[in-house]
């Protein structure tokens, strides 16, 4: 899931961003709302996490834009007040959720999740290809064998490609998806994840490699995938 956290309030908006990506989100940060608007116009966000009093732009107008754009993304408003008429205004922007500071962290990590389920089509709780299940509310890979212990970001790639459906994916948006901003396009960073996820999912493999396009879970997963 890609996450943008817009808030001025430089701690405030480091902790949140840390504590995403603990929780396995890529996470992008801005400080005002110039600077959110523009990471908004060359990157497609599930969830905005954004503060209502901002410098330069207010978040009340880039929520309006957000809304505008016809994207999925979706927006948890944060702000200092917790009075009702405060929440029904910023509800009323189009915001999609609401968070009245000071917030409990697990609180917020569970709206964000929640929002982005919605930010794209419904997905089954569970994602399955063969023997293969991953929870992604629980974070939790199992196989035939059991339970698979995967780094965040190899999780991560998994969950791209299983929401798939079949669909081949591009390292180009696996980057994209699963890393942030400061990922540098061209490392190896996809390929070795890829590596490592392979040979932690083990045999029959699952994970097909097609040649200049990317990478795909089939629908139907075969035994015997080509691998880079």
């Amino acid at each position: 899931m890609r996450v943008l956290v817009v808030e001025d309030e430089k701690p405030l908006a480091d902790a949140v961003a840390r504590g995403l990506r603990r929780d396995g989100m890529a996470v992008d940060v801005a400080y005002d709302g110039e600077s959110g608007q523009e990471k908004t116009a060359i990157t497609r966000y599930d969830v905005v996490v954004l503060d209502r009093d901002l410098p330069l732009m207010s978040g009340d107008e880039l929520c309006g834009q957000l809304m505008s754009s016809g994207e999925l993304t979706r927006v948890i408003m944060l702000t200092a007040s917790g009075a009702v008429e405060d929440r029904v205004e910023g509800l009323s922007l189009g915001a999609d959720d609401y968070l009245a500071k000071p917030f409990a962290f697990p609180e917020l990590i569970a709206r964000v999740r929640a929002l982005g389920r919605r930010a794209t089509p419904a997905q089954p709780p569970l994602l399955t290809a063969e023997d293969l299940e991953l929870d992604p509310a629980k974070r939790i890979v199992r196989r035939s064998a059991g339970e698979i212990d995967l780094t965040r970001k190899e999780l991560g790639v998994l969950e791209v490609l299983l929401t798939a459906s079949g669909a081949v994916v591009s390292s180009e948006e696996l980057l994209e998806r699963v890393w942030d901003e400061n990922a540098d396009p061209f490392t190896t960073t996809v390929r070795v994840t890829m590596m490592s996820l392979r040979k932690k999912l083990g045999e029959p493999g699952i994970i097909e490699t097609v040649v200049g396009a990317g990478y795909r879970v089939p629908s139907a997963a075969r035994t015997g995938s080509s691998r880079d």
